[in-house]
C-alpha cells in the first residue's frame, strides 16, 4: 500500500477542516433535496420542444463553485444548481478539445481520432468531417441554433467552422486560448494572431471588449430577436477560467484579501462568469424562454492548481486521468424537470449530452450510429437509473509511455506502458502515466509559490503502470487495490481490451506554416482550400507584417515557466 506523506499540513489538520472526513455520498453537505412528493408528478409532458442553452465554461475546478465549499462567490450557478439537479457522478475530459468533440459527437474520441492531446492552431486537423454533429441534429429537428464563444474543434478548411458544423451563427475563438480584451493569441514565438470571429469573418471591431461581457450580451440579443415560440439551441463556451488570468478590477477588488494573486484573479474570473450566467437567465425570462427552456451547465475539464484553480479533495488536476482531472462540475436547471431540487448520483459522461438533448428536442437518433452516449434525462429528470455503467475516459496511444510499464504486467493482454483509463461500475482503472497525481488543499493556495511544497504525495508512485480504485468507496483515490484485487484488474484491461478494437487512429497531423496569422491578414483562419488533403506539404516561412509591431509571446514564457516548476516539483517527490 501507499504511503503518505503530508508537508506543511497534519492530517489532523486537514480532518479538523472537515476534508478528508467529508462523506461523499451524503447529499445534504452539498445539495438540498426535494421533500415535496407533489414533485414526483410535476410537470406533463411537453407541450413542444424546450429552449437549449448549454453553458459550457473552461478550466473551471471541481471545488471553484460555491455550493462544493469554495471561497469564491458563484450565487447564481448555487442558486440554479440547488433548484435544478446537481450531478455529483459526473465526468469529462481531462483537457479542452477531447471534452468539446465529444460533446459536439456523442463519441468518444477514439472514435473521432482525437485521442491524442488537443487540436494545437497550425495541424491540418479538425473535427472529422462525417460526423453528423449535435446542432446539426437539432437543426435537423426544428431548432434554430447559434454559438457563443470557444470553438476549439479545429479551423484550417472553412469546411471545419463552426457555422459549417450546425451553427445557424457564431462569435467566437477558433483557438484554444485568447487575450480577454485584444483576442491575440500566440502558439509560439513571434506566430501571433487575432483571433475573434463573427460567422466566417474576423471581427475586428469588437476588440477591446471583455469576452465573458461580450458573449453573455450576445446571447442576450440572440433571444431578444428571436421567437420564444420557435426551439432555439444557444451553445455558450464561456472562455473564463482559462488563462491568461484576466478580469475587470472591481471583481477583483472583492477578493483583495487573498494572497495568492492567481487565486485572486482566477477568483474575479468565476465570479464574473457568474454574473454573465446570471445575465443569461434573465434574458430568458424577460424575453419569454424560461418555462419551457433547459439550462444545463458543465465545466471541461479539471481547474489548473498551477493558475489558480482548485479540484480539492480530489487528485490530480487538469490534463491528468485522476478525478481532479476528469471529474467535472455540472447541473441541470429547468422548470420542466418532475423532481427538482435535488442531487443525483447516477453516472452522466459529457457524451450523454448529444442523445439527452437530440432526445429532448424529439430530433430523429436512428439514423446516427455508433453514438457511446445515453439519453439520461430520466435519470436527471425523475431520479431513474443512469443507463451508463461504465466511462472510457481515453486511450492514448501516442502519449509518453510509462517506464516501467510492460505486457506482462497487463497479463499478456495489454501493454500496461500506455496510457489508458477507464471506469466500469464502481471501479477504475489507469495504466500508463495518468499524469500529476498529487492532492492541493486548497489553503496552499494562499502563499503562491512559497507553500507549493505544502502538498499530499505518494512514495511509490514513480514505478507503477497499474492503478486501481474503488471510486464510490475512494473517490479521493487514496487506496490503491490493483495488487489486492488482479481479477477485477484483468477484468477492466478486458475492456480496454475490447475499447481499443474499435478505435480508429489517431489524426495529430505535424504543424504546417501555412498556417501561419501572417498569410491570414494578421489573423488566426482558414488556411487550406478545399483540395487541400490533412498531410499538405510545403509553403514557405511566413513574412514578417511590415504594419504590426512583433508582439511578445507572454503564453509562450508562461508555460516555458510552469514547465521548469513542474520539472522542480517533480525531482523533489519523496
Amino acid at each position: 500500500m501507499a504511503v503518505y506523506a503530508l508537508t506543511g499540513f497534519s492530517l489532523v489538520s486537514l480532518l479538523s477542516f472537515g476534508y478528508l472526513s467529508w462523506d461523499w455520498m451524503k447529499p445534504s453537505l452539498v445539495a438540498d433535496v426535494a421533500t415535496d412528493p407533489m414533485e414526483k408528478s410535476l410537470p406533463p409532458t411537453f407541450s413542444r420542444p424546450p429552449h437549449i442553452i448549454f453553458i459550457l465554461t473552461d478550466d473551471q475546478g471541481y471545488h471553484d463553485i460555491g455550493y462544493h465549499g469554495s471561497d469564491i462567490q458563484t450565487p447564481t450557478l448555487d442558486r440554479l444548481a440547488a433548484e435544478g439537479v446537481k450531478l455529483e457522478n459526473y465526468y469529462i475530459q481531462p483537457i479542452c478539445t477531447p471534452s468539446r468533440s465529444q460533446l459536439i459527437t456523442g463519441r468518444y474520441q477514439i472514435h473521432t481520432g482525437l485521442q491524442h492531446s488537443i487540436i494545437r492552431p497550425r495541424q491540418p486537423n479538425c473535427l472529422p468531417l462525417d460526423q453528423v454533429t449535435l446542432p446539426q441534429k437539432l437543426q435537423e429537428a426544428g431548432y434554430t441554433t447559434h454559438m457563443v464563444g470557444k470553438w476549439h474543434l479545429g479551423f484550417y478548411k472553412k469546411e471545419c467552422l463552426p457555422t459549417r458544423r450546425g451553427f445557424d451563427t457564431f462569435l467566437g475563438s477558433l483557438t484554444g486560448n485568447v487575450d480577454y480584451y485584444t483576442y491575440d493569441n500566440c502558439d509560439g514565438p513571434g506566430v501571433c494572431g487575432y483571433d475573434l470571429h463573427e460567422g466566417e469573418d474576423v471581427a475586428w471591431d469588437q476588440s477591446g471588449k471583455y469576452s465573458t461581457f461580450l458573449y453573455a450580451q450576445r446571447v442576450s440579443k440572440i433571444l431578444a430577436s428571436h421567437s420564444p415560440k420557435e426551439p432555439i439551441f444557444i451553445y455558450v463556451a464561456f472562455q473564463a477560467v482559462h488563462t491568461p488570468l484576466q478580469s475587470p478590477k472591481e471583481y477583483i477588488y472583492r477578493y483583495r484579501s487573498m494572497g495568492n494573486v492567481a487565486r485572486r484573479k482566477y477568483a474575479a474570473m468565476v465570479t464574473c462568469m457568474d454574473e454573465a450566467v446570471k445575465n443569461i437567465t434573465w434574458a430568458l425570462k424577460k424575453y419569454g424562454y424560461y418555462d419551457n427552456s433547459v439550462i444545463v451547465f458543465s465545466t471541461d475539464n479539471g481547474g489548473q492548481t498551477f493558475s489558480g484553480g482548485s479540484n480539492w479533495p480530489l487528485r490530480g488536476r487538469k490534463g491528468t486521468y485522476w478525478e481532479g482531472g476528469v471529474r467535472g462540475i455540472g447541473f441541470v436547471h429547468s422548470p420542466l424537470i418532475k423532481r427538482k431540487r435535488r442531487t443525483s448520483w447516477a453516472l452522466v459522461h459529457i457524451t450523454d449530452w448529444y442523445p439527452t438533448l437530440v432526445s429532448l428536442a424529439r430530433g430523429n437518433l436512428s439514423s446516427v450510429q455508433g453514438l457511446d452516449g445515453y439519453n439520461v434525462w430520466p435519470a436527471i429528470s425523475e431520479g431513474k437509473e443512469s443507463p451508463r455503467t461504465e466511462i472510457l475516459h481515453n486511450i492514448d496511444p501516442l502519449y509518453n509511455h510509462a517506464k516501467y510499464g510492460s505486457l506482462e504486467d497487463g497479463f499478456g493482454i495489454w501493454n500496461t506502458a500506455v496510457q489508458a483509463s477507464i471506469r466500469v461500475g464502481e471501479w477504475k482503472l489507469l495504466t500508463g502515466d495518468p499524469g500529476y497525481s498529487d492532492w492541493i488543499p486548497p489553503q496552499t493556495l494562499t502563499n503562491f509559490p512559497g507553500s507549493w511544497w505544502n502538498l499530499e504525495r505518494l512514495t511509490d508512485g514513480l514505478r507503477k503502470s497499474v492503478w486501481l480504485f474503488n471510486i464510490t468507496a475512494d473517490p479521493y483515490e487514496r487506496y490503491d487495490l490493483s495488487e489486492q484485487r488482479p481479477d477485477v484488474v484483468r477484468t477492466l484491461l478486458m475492456r480496454l481490451v475490447h475499447y481499443n478494437q474499435t478505435a480508429i487512429p489517431v489524426r495529430y497531423p505535424a504543424e504546417n506554416p501555412r498556417a501561419h496569422p501572417d498569410f491570414n491578414g494578421g489573423a488566426w483562419g482558414p488556411w487550406a482550400s478545399e483540395d487541400d488533403g490533412e498531410e499538405w506539404e510545403g509553403g514557405r516561412e511566413p513574412l514578417k507584417s511590415r504594419n504590426k509591431k512583433k508582439k511578445k509571446c507572454k503564453i509562450c514564457k508562461l508555460r516555458s515557466f510552469f514547465r521548469k516548476l513542474n520539472t522542480r516539483l517533480m525531482s523533489n517527490r519523496i
